[in-house]
């Protein structure tokens, strides 16, 4: 894509070196803005000016009103760093480049292309409406080679700006990418209308291309009507006026095109506020205001709120994100509850919290409402957005990443799922865990004293980090401590760290979950009891780290007990292990052969971005990696996450997202599947047989590769 870049400006270069004797300029170099306009046609365009300018700000205004319904959030400050990092993604397009280089590009020429001609036109009546008027006809600033570099600046990027759109206009038409279509998982086709979102983008896209045709189309009849040599600068409308100078060479001409344009200009503006085009200003806002722990580190529900069920529930914040939705289906191509056709798609969840607040807030219908106006009148969880929808959510993250505009869907479907929490709205097999995770601190529902029977098997003692000092305390988990299919990884994670000389011990029954999952799912209060118990007991020991098996324990240990007073130094145990191997603490005498390829659990990765050390014990352990085709940040989730793994599939849904996860794997070739989180186990190892692989290929735990490259399984034996 970098290339084709570079031929386009390296085309421009030729083309601009075509035009001989720039630099031969007269000595008043100048051009005259309304030309032969009688004064009345001067206050005709001031008049209409003006009033575009009221149109546009009482438009302004009532979007400012309806974000200043919802609640008060800080996210402006402090303003200049986030001002500073706001500006640097804006320039760079780094979230608009990402996995999508042919957006990037076009977007980068039509953000840039519209900001010069914009700077342009701006200078443009100052110098007209402000300097002259005040100082006299003489005192102008586009004058000279001022105005020469000036008229080349526009003409290239208003040349780029036509080039952008283009490109936009190509792949919308032809590249057949689902990610723009409007076709919805959760609602049949009779039940939304999205014919007015289609017609919005178009009449964006053609009114801004009509716009910088007419410009140049006015700049070729001015410079076709005797224009001067130094007009050559403006490359574009010089070649113009030379290839229609019949037809350019007129008043006529040039009247049209001028009120043409200035008519496209005006309606621009003025349908800005209530278009597609808000994006210009709010995704600017959004960018500043982003929470880049969002999801992360979930806010806390301190005022008593609990969740969202009407629109004065959301921050001033959320209503702004939903208006800078470009619609570019970038988070609806990576939802894994999409893909696999569960009933949500986070793009779809996003414009129909717009459509609700435009009608709370009472908007026109010029905005465009794809569902019938009597919905609104229902709660916004459980009715207007079914639970349904809200339950798919596996809180993988990936929409929030995928996103270039800061939108932070998983943090406004866990508030509503606490709505739906409120109301009861909820499975019976998530109540049953909740249940269990109340009264017994697991969603097994298992005696605490069962948490540590697998350590019995071992042929050593863990301490109890209550009764000695220890180095760590280890978090096992849920998953790792009861389920069975977890309890060898578990096992060789304790062999392993037994044999390397670490100091570690174990809450024993004294441990609950972490409630990373009981907070996702909505319930903020049994989260908030777990984090209290799990602080009593982890203050009555005496360690200086936090060892954790699950990811989604070590993300709640890390960003959000700190909301509590929880600070506390944790590592997820693929770190550690990467650690003691290159301190030699660990040796691997027995390397593995064969290919493996590794999942990057949600949790690790696009969480809390530890990509790098699983695959660096991978390698530690002489396996050939093969990288999954959406691998790091791209990563599928397993459909664990958010408390799915407690919650029957819904009904609609075609291929679970752990399924999608391993036929791809099956395209790669390799003899295992490497994880680093328990959930990943049991959710993969049961897609190995749903998905018709079973005997193709293992599922296996980070930690048993290490354990075989060790030769633990002879030293048991040896001892044995």
């Amino acid at each position: 894509m970098k290339r084709h870049f570079a031929s386009i400006l390296s085309a421009l270069g030729v083309l601009l070196v075509a035009f001989p004797a720039l630099a031969e300029t007269p000595a008043r170099v100048e051009r005259e803005v309304f030309r032969t306009f009688s004064p009345m046609m001067k206050w005709a365009f001031y008049i209409i000016a003006f009033a575009t300018i009221g149109v546009f700000l009482f438009g302004a205004f009532k979007q400012y009103k309806k974000y200043m319904r919802g609640r008060a959030a800080d996210r402006l400050s402090p303003l200049v760093p986030r001002l500073k990092d706001a500006l640097g993604v804006i320039a760079a397009h780094s979230t608009l480049k990402k996995r999508d280089g042919f957006a990037g590009v076009a977007h980068f020429l039509v953000f840039w292309g519209f900001m010069v001609l914009l700077v342009g036109t701006t200078i443009v009546a100052i110098d007209e409406d402000m300097i002259q008027i005040a100082l006299g006809p003489d005192a102008k600033i586009l004058v000279g080679d001022f105005y020469l570099w000036f008229s080349l600046a526009m003409d290239l990027w208003g040349l780029l700006f036509i080039i952008g759109l283009l490109m936009m206009v190509v792949r919308r038409a032809s590249f057949g990418l689902k990610k723009l279509e409007y076709d919805r998982v959760d609602l049949e086709a009779g039940e939304y209308d999205r014919s007015s979102y289609k017609k919005g983008d178009a009449l964006f896209i053609w009114l801004l291309l009509f716009i910088a045709v007419s410009g140049f189309l006015i700049e070729g009849a001015r410079i076709a009507d005797n224009g001067p040599e130094f007009e050559k600068w403006s490359f574009v409308g010089w070649a113009l006026a030379a290839a229609g100078s019949a037809v350019m060479n007129g008043e006529t001409f040039f009247q049209v095109a001028w009120w043409s344009h200035v008519v496209a200009v005006f309606g621009f503006i003025a349908y800005l506020p209530n278009s597609k085009a808000m994006h210009v200003v709010t995704d600017v806002v959004s960018l500043v205001s982003v929470d880049k722990m969002a999801a992360i580190a979930l806010p806390r529900a301190e005022d008593g709120t609990t969740g969202i069920k009407v629109t004065e529930d959301f921050s001033w914040r959320q209503l702004l994100a939903f208006d800078a939705c470009t619609k570019c289906g970038r988070c609806h191509e990576a939802c894994p509850a999409r893909t696999t056709n569960a009933p949500l798609s986070p793009r779809d969840l996003i414009l129909d919290l717009r459509e609700h607040a435009n009608r709370s807030a009472g908007l026109g219908e010029w905005l465009g409402f794809s569902r019938n106006a009597a919905e609104a009148d229902a709660p916004i969880a459980g009715g207007y957005i079914k639970a349904e929808t809200l339950w798919a959510c596996t809180t993988c993250r990936a929409c929030v990443e995928a996103c270039p505009v800061g939108i932070e869907h998983v943090v406004d479907i866990v508030q509503m799922r606490r709505a739906l929490i409120d109301q009861g709205q909820l499975d019976d097999q998530l109540q049953d865990a909740l249940r269990g995770l109340d009264e017994k601190g697991n969603s097994f529902g298992e005696s605490p004293r069962k948490r540590a029977k697998w350590a019995k098997a071992l042929d050593f003692k863990i301490p109890d980090a209550q009764k000695e000092a220890v180095d760590f305390v280890w978090f096992v988990g849920d998953f790792a401590s009861y389920n069975q299919a977890c309890q060898d990884s578990t096992r060789n994670l304790a062999k392993i760290l037994h044999k390397a000389g670490v100091s570690f011990g174990l809450l024993h029954k004294n441990e609950k979950s972490a409630g990373n999952d009981v907070r996702r799912v909505g319930e903020e209060g049994l989260f908030e009891v777990l984090v209290t118990d799990n602080m009593e007991q982890l203050a009555k020991c005496d360690f200086k780290r936090i060892l954790t098996t699950d990811p989604h324990t070590y993300n709640t240990l890390v960003n959000e007990y700190p909301q509590f007073g929880g600070e506390y130094e944790v590592h997820h145990y693929s770190t550690l292990l990467l650690d003691l191997i290159r301190e030699g603490t660990i040796e691997l005498p027995n390397k593995l052969s064969g290919k493996v390829t590794y999942h990057d659990p949600c949790y690790l990765g696009r969480y809390n971005g530890i990509y790098d050390a699983p695959r660096d014990v991978v390698e530690a352990c002489g396996a050939t990696l093969v990288e999954m085709p959406r691998n790091r940040d791209n990563s599928f989730c397993c459909g664990a996450g958010g408390g799915r793994v407690w919650m029957p599939d819904p009904d609609s849904i075609t291929e679970r997202p752990s399924e999608n996860r391993m036929n791809e794997a099956m395209t790669l070739g390799v003899e295992s599947f490497i994880v680093a989180c328990p959930k990943d186990m049991t959710m993969f190892a049961d897609a190995v047989k749903t998905s018709g692989n079973e005997g193709k290929i293992i599922v296996r735990d980070l930690v048993d590769l290490v354990a075989e490259a060790m030769d633990l399984d002879s030293e048991d034996e040896a001892s044995a």
